[in-house]
């Protein structure tokens, strides 16, 4: 049975991802920082083990790897976020700019690196780190959004050095953008609907090759520059 761990499997995209691979028979490790309040996520039908998880602690994210210790983890999804707040030019909350880093940027190497043997004893050997197009310093043509830019900018470049360090290990990492959806971040008048990202990523991730490790893909399957 093919597994896969995710984070931010509470809500929003996470929750979609956890009822679509379990409906189709995996095993799927879902974790939040909450469980006992995922409502939703304890409903799913399924092969699905819910684990409470902040990937700000490292403790806990090694106790975590331990416990699943003999579990391959054929696709590891990093899709817990924080967008941060929303300051204008001269508004810097500078601490909690450093909070948005240890979640999007912090978080996922933590996970690779507390999670990289499990990934590399699987048989699919992927990491998919949920980025944004936010995050490209080529499609920046607005300005402003210094806290989400920087911190997906920077998790686009932990992605690239992944897809290298992890070559060796048979490991392929992409980035991927899930488009402006329909969640608490994207708000509810976002052009696309939680099932729609969900469905475009996944058919995504189920044709990615090693050829296609380090690469930053949209939801759609285009490539979106760095």
């Amino acid at each position: 049975m093919p597994t896969v761990l995710i984070t931010g499997a509470n809500k929003g995209i996470g929750l979609a991802f956890a009822k679509s691979f379990a409906v189709d028979g995996w095993k799927v490790h879902a974790c939040c920082r909450q469980p006992d309040k995922a409502v939703d996520l304890k409903s799913i039908e399924g092969n699905v083990a819910l684990h409470k998880l902040e990937v700000t602690d490292g403790l806990r994210l090694a106790g975590l790897a331990r416990e699943i210790i003999d579990e391959p983890i054929d696709i590891l999804i990093n899709n817990a976020g924080y967008f941060g707040p929303r300051m204008p030019f001269g508004e810097t909350d500078y601490d909690d700019w450093a909070y948005t880093f240890l979640v999007n940027s912090m978080g996922p190497l933590r996970m690779a690196e507390h999670f990289v043997e499990h990934v590399a004893r699987s048989e699919r050997r992927l990491i998919v780190n949920i980025s944004s197009k936010m995050g490209s310093l080529s499609a920046n043509e607005s300005g402003g959004g210094y806290v989400y830019r920087s911190s997906k900018a920077a998790l686009n470049m932990v992605s690239k050095s992944l897809a290298i360090d992890l070559q060796e290990k048979g490991i392929s990492v992409i980035a991927v953008h899930p488009g402006h959806v329909q969640t608490d971040m994207g708000g509810e008048d976002a052009p696309v609907s939680i099932s729609k990202s969900v469905s475009g990523l996944r058919k995504v991730i189920t044709k990615v090759t090693e050829a296609d490790t380090g690469k930053f893909f949209n939801y759609d399957g285009s490539i979106i520059p760095w």
